[in-house]
């Protein structure tokens, strides 16, 4: 779900600790898996590097760390809607950004927020840092840190009657609300526990989510290969209206 790997029932945000220019730099991957053919996206990189982030307001443009080399860009379709594209951007040395592909994406049932709560059934509005990776399956080859752990479950069924036992085979660990450098199991709520957490990016299961983002497993494993922690990855997300502020 975006992001929410929940905690007392790993699909809810909740306090409980049970679940826890170079185009090389990104992979350009095929199609979306068999499993999702009708959400399939076709992948292509530019030629050229943008000379800013597409999308994005000087606000939330201000907000990005100079420091910053990768960026996953998450737009939702609107503010009350569930689905939107990711694209993992690369800055080049001159300073533009290179596109990688675009991947299908899946937010929050009830859309997006500024003002994330435990419950709430959105996704957060924002600019946050991706330091943790884990999952029920092994490490791909992931250069950040990787918890591979049989605690990355999520029991039950979806909004929409659909399985969540894959959901959690790959995640990355949203910073918002966690403590980076811990795994996307942790408990700590630096917020505290009515600001919600356990948001990640993972594996789509085919509905929308209690607050994370989510992709196509296939897109997750890529991520995974492409983010490297020495490139300070941040995501940005949020609805096309309220990222262009």
């Amino acid at each position: 779900m975006i992001a929410v790997a929940g905690f007392v029932n790993p699909h809810h945000d909740s306090g409980s600790a049970s679940a826890q220019s170079d185009t090389s730099a990104v992979p350009v991957a095929g199609r979306t898996g068999d499993g999702d053919a009708s959400r399939s996206v076709d992948r292509a990189t530019p030629a050229a590097a943008l000379k800013q982030l597409p999308g994005l307001g000087p606000g939330f443009l201000a907000k990005v760390p100079a420091n910053t080399q990768q960026v996953l860009l998450v737009t939702g379709k609107g503010k009350d809607q569930n689905t939107g594209t990711a694209v993992l951007y690369t800055r080049t040395p001159a300073g533009g950004w290179i596109a990688g592909p675009s991947w299908a994406a899946r937010n929050a049932k009830n859309g997006w927020t500024t003002d994330h709560h435990a419950g709430d059934l959105h996704s957060p509005i924002g600019v946050f840092s991706l330091t943790d990776a884990g999952g029920l399956d092994a490490n791909p080859g992931s250069k950040l840190p990787y918890t591979h752990s049989s605690a990355f479950q999520a029991p039950g069924t979806g909004f929409e009657g659909e399985s969540l036992a894959d959901a959690f085979d790959y995640v990355v660990a949203i910073n918002y609300n966690h403590v980076p450098g811990t795994s996307p199991l942790s408990a700590e709520r630096p917020m505290g526990a009515s600001r919600g957490g356990g948001i990640w990016v993972h594996v789509d299961h085919g509905g929308p989510t209690h607050g994370c983002v989510a992709l196509a497993k296939e897109d997750m494993r890529a991520l995974l290969l492409a983010l490297d922690p020495s490139k300070h990855p941040v995501i940005v997300m949020g609805d096309a209206n309220s990222l262009a502020q």
